[in-house]
């Protein structure tokens, strides 16, 4: 846990009860993430335009989700955020749109192969089954093999740093810090994907033209079980999102339909901070 900026027990976000209760009826907890690209021509009167893709919720950062089919390692329960998780693969654009719009402004290929990121984004829930749409503005960031590696990268440490600073530590977990690895958490939500998801990993790169058959190591279709894939794992990326802003808007009943927003305000003191909710109209 080097490296690592982190809370002391806190209690966990006002809105965090509910966003789980409702990702637990959806029957795939599937939302649309936006990111920014770079203007592809002089036709948009603005340096960046938006992206969005359907991505899958793999629940909250440190708290990775039961799985009695995974037999990956698994951390102590030592923290707990309100971080939400998805995975994705290094090839895929948003990967890059996440490094590109960043701090560090990363805009080679080199650059992006690593942890790292904090693009702005946001992220759209609809529940259907509750008549409940959540919106998640913030920043993200790429969690990489190199997260536990023999030197941390700048990347690295900006993970470290911007995730671990909403990381809480929870009760009785004081002692088992020393325990906890971003690199087992990394393989853990590898191993809670199945074996076709694994193996998506393996695909020929996303978005490229098709010619001719693709090499043997890069086929659609394969089954992975193995959770150190050398291909797979090289490609697997888990995206962590930091929300600064939640929208909770209920139009379950017209007639008593509201928006609660959430705002996150950090204390520059010692990086700790708390939501602050207004009742707004939808």
């Amino acid at each position: 846990m080097s490296s690592t900026t982190h809370t002391r027990p806190s209690p966990a976000a006002p809105w965090r009860s509910a966003f789980e209760a409702h990702m637990s009826v959806m029957p795939s907890p599937e939302f649309v993430f936006a990111t920014l690209h770079s203007s592809p021509d002089s036709k948009y009167p603005t340096p960046y335009v938006p992206r969005l893709r359907y991505c899958i919720y793999r629940g909250m950062w440190s708290q990775l989700p039961e799985n009695k089919h995974n037999d990956a390692p698994k951390n102590p329960r030592v923290y707990d955020s309100d971080l939400p998780t998805f995975t994705t693969d290094v090839r895929m654009q948003k990967v890059g749109e996440l490094f590109g719009t960043s701090a560090g402004k990363a805009s080679r290929d080199e650059q992006v192969q690593g942890s790292g990121g904090g693009g702005p984004c946001e992220a759209v829930f609809w529940i259907k089954e509750k008549g409940m749409q959540w919106r998640m503005k913030g920043t993200a960031f790429i969690v990489a093999p190199d997260i536990e590696g023999q030197e941390e990268s700048s990347g690295v440490r900006t993970v470290k740093s911007e995730v671990g600073g909403r990381m809480r530590i929870v009760e009785g977990g004081e002692d088992k810090e020393g325990d906890w690895s971003w690199a087992t958490e990394l393989t853990g939500h590898f191993g809670n994907c199945s074996p076709g998801m694994k193996g998506s990993w393996r695909n020929p790169p996303p978005g490229t033209p098709v010619k001719g058959e693709p090499d043997k190591d890069h086929q659609l279709g394969q089954k992975v079980t193995d959770l150190h894939d050398p291909i797979a794992r090289s490609n697997f990326r888990v995206v962590v999102i930091k929300p600064d802003e939640v929208e909770a808007t209920d139009l379950s009943n017209p007639e008593t339909a509201r928006r609660h927003k959430y705002t996150f305000v950090a204390n520059a003191q010692d990086g700790k901070g708390e939501w602050i909710e207004e009742e707004l109209w939808p």
